[in-house]
């Protein structure tokens, strides 16, 4: 027998969803044709309570029933009508794949930063200058690193406009592991992160703290225990119903708010002075922390008419 999950298989689903059904289509296959006499002495139940259960049964086309006489009486048998059943799902449908332009760009790749101590840069094997020193994030060997800090500033990466005449963006995703910046490290420490697009403001996001009670997943060997070991990772979305993180509203900001019509963007991680929490970020690139990744960006697109954007 074969079922589905169209309305018409619904009967088989219901008789099926009986304990008590389920002893009589156990009780016929041990026993063979029995009837409903028969059937309720063995199972403890009224003929009244019989007759229902065996009248579902029948509808859904689990056991067939006949009257036959036998002792001078007539009785309703039942047996089994099927042997096995089998459940057909409806194929399951393949989202399909959207085009995204994707850029994955290292820390050390910023374009401008602003940054006050407490402070410093890390490569994977050693630190990069010297710590709480900001004239080292303009030091050359900066774009070896995978990890950023700083107690309050900013600090900006551009990426190339890849969207061709025809493309329109639909859809903008930014991921990274990022925290706060307490001195050594504090997992109470929150910090109001403010995240902006070629300079619209898309919202702002408190770290709850700057983690360090364990080692990071990734964090290389030589960076010592009293220090920011991970973060979390966040994924900020810029749609045309809103920016959210992490699947909750961050702003009303659409992508129509946002300036794409330009050879490249800016992309800005703050921590404003003014701010209610003036906690610090800390950046987490590969090598990092608990997630090896640098920083993703997704422009999702369709073909159509840039402009209309």
């Amino acid at each position: 027998m074969k079922a589905d999950i169209s309305r018409a298989s619904l009967p088989v689903y219901e008789a099926l969803a009986s304990e008590v059904r389920l002893n009589i289509i156990r009780l016929l296959a041990e026993r063979g044709p029995m009837h409903n006499k028969e059937m309720a002495a063995a199972l403890g139940l009224s003929g009244a309570i019989m007759t229902m259960h065996v009248g579902k049964l029948e509808r859904a086309g689990l056991i067939r029933t006949q009257m036959e006489r036998k002792g001078g009486s007539t009785y309703k048998y039942c047996s089994l009508a099927v042997s096995h059943l089998a459940v057909e799902f409806p194929e399951a449908v393949q989202p399909t794949e959207r085009s995204a332009h994707v850029h994955e760009i290292p820390v050390g790749h910023y374009t401008d930063i602003e940054a006050w101590p407490t402070c410093g840069l890390a490569a994977l094997d050693k630190m990069i200058g010297q710590f709480d020193d900001p004239r080292y994030f303009f030091e050359p060997e900066r774009i070896h690193a995978h990890l950023l800090w700083f107690s309050r500033g900013y600090v900006e990466y551009k990426l190339p406009n890849y969207l061709h005449y025809g493309q329109q963006a639909e859809e903008i995703e930014v991921s990274f592991e990022i925290g706060s910046e307490a001195p050594g490290y504090n997992n109470q420490w929150p910090s109001d992160i403010q995240f902006s697009l070629n300079h619209t403001v898309l919202g702002q996001w408190t770290s709850p703290g700057d983690y360090g009670d364990t080692r990071g997943r990734l964090t290389p060997a030589w960076w010592t225990s009293d220090k920011n070991q991970y973060g979390l990772l966040k994924s900020i979305r810029i749609t045309r119903d809103g920016t959210f993180i992490d699947g909750q509203q961050m702003s009303s900001v659409t992508i129509r708010d946002v300036e794409l019509d330009r050879n490249q963007w800016t992309f800005r991680f703050e921590v404003p002075q003014t701010a209610a929490h003036v906690g610090g970020l800390t950046l987490y690139g590969r090598g990092f922390g608990n997630y090896d990744q640098d920083i993703i960006f997704r422009m999702y697109y369709k073909e159509g008419m840039q402009q209309q954007l």
